[in-house]
């Protein structure tokens, strides 16, 4: 039995409806139905202090759209994605499966109810999957049968860290985390990457991490341009380099707003070269 009245019925056993989730108060930022009061109250409390959130929500979202095409474009048939959310719409493996029928795509996340959805809305999908498994285990991740099931790693995968390494604190080495990933990959692999970065706007940025950090299970850091760098040691950064969301190849320069700071994340893709 459960004490929470207001529970909804999609929501998996064992899932605490009152501590706000990363994945669902992202889901609550792009407009999505699946999460709960607790994480729309902590959605609120970060818009009162970064009126921009929804839009940052929805420029990183655009952000993984186009990375995917480029690596679908690039020849990519195979993408991982890792702490991939709740899966609304232009989610991984709708873009790459339009380029490619037969794209081949594994999901990687901790929430239940972003592996719940996943698995409601994957079903029938031979070629994608998701799996329980979390950042902080490469290896679980890279060893998984469904891994092994859907993915190739003798040829080049499209690996996609979109805003899941701010979650991860320095005492748990994130560079050494994403390095084990990166060593797994044949030559001609990418690495598409967001993290959150205080560098255009510090003093919003740095409230906001606080009020994150206060309302959400999982606290964030964020980091510099050299910090988030370091995570593509050994590949070759593909144009225009590490840069703000909206100004990674938009689709037009109307995209691309007049202060792109404001979309305090940073973003990279970069090549696993021969």
């Amino acid at each position: 039995m459960t004490d929470e009245p207001d529970r909804p019925s999609w929501a998996p056993e064992g899932v605490d409806t009152r501590r706000a989730n990363v994945a669902r108060v992202y889901d609550y930022l792009l407009g999505g139905s699946h999460n709960f009061l607790a994480d729309q109250d902590a959605g609120r409390a970060i818009a009162a202090v970064e009126p921009n959130a929804r839009e940052v929500a929805r420029a990183n979202r655009a952000f993984l759209g186009r990375a995917v095409r480029f690596l679908s474009q690039a020849g990519i048939r195979q993408f991982v994605d890792i702490g991939s959310g709740i899966p609304t719409q232009g989610n991984v493996h709708e873009v790459a499966q339009q380029a490619d029928p037969g794209a081949r795509v594994v999901y990687a996340d901790v929430d239940p109810v972003a592996i719940a959805h996943s698995k409601t809305i994957l079903c029938g999908n031979e070629n994608a999957t998701i799996i329980d498994a979390d950042l902080r285990d490469p290896e679980k991740i890279l060893d998984h049968r469904d891994t092994s099931r859907l993915i190739d790693f003798r040829q080049p995968v499209g690996l996609l860290l979109v805003a899941v390494l701010h979650f991860i604190a320095d005492a748990e080495d994130p560079w050494r985390l994403v390095a084990a990933l990166r060593e797994a990959l044949a030559p001609g692999s990418y690495l598409v990457l967001c993290h959150g970065t205080d560098e255009a706007k510090p003093d919003v940025a740095q409230a906001t991490e606080k009020v994150y950090n206060r309302s959400v299970a999982a606290h964030a850091k964020l980091r510099s341009r050299t910090e988030i760098q370091r995570f593509f040691d050994g590949f070759e950064l593909v144009e225009p380099g590490v840069t703000y969301l909206s100004m990674w190849r938009p689709d037009s320069p109307a995209d691309v707003p007049s202060d792109p700071g404001r979309h305090w994340g940073l973003v990279g893709v970069g090549r696993k070269p021969a």
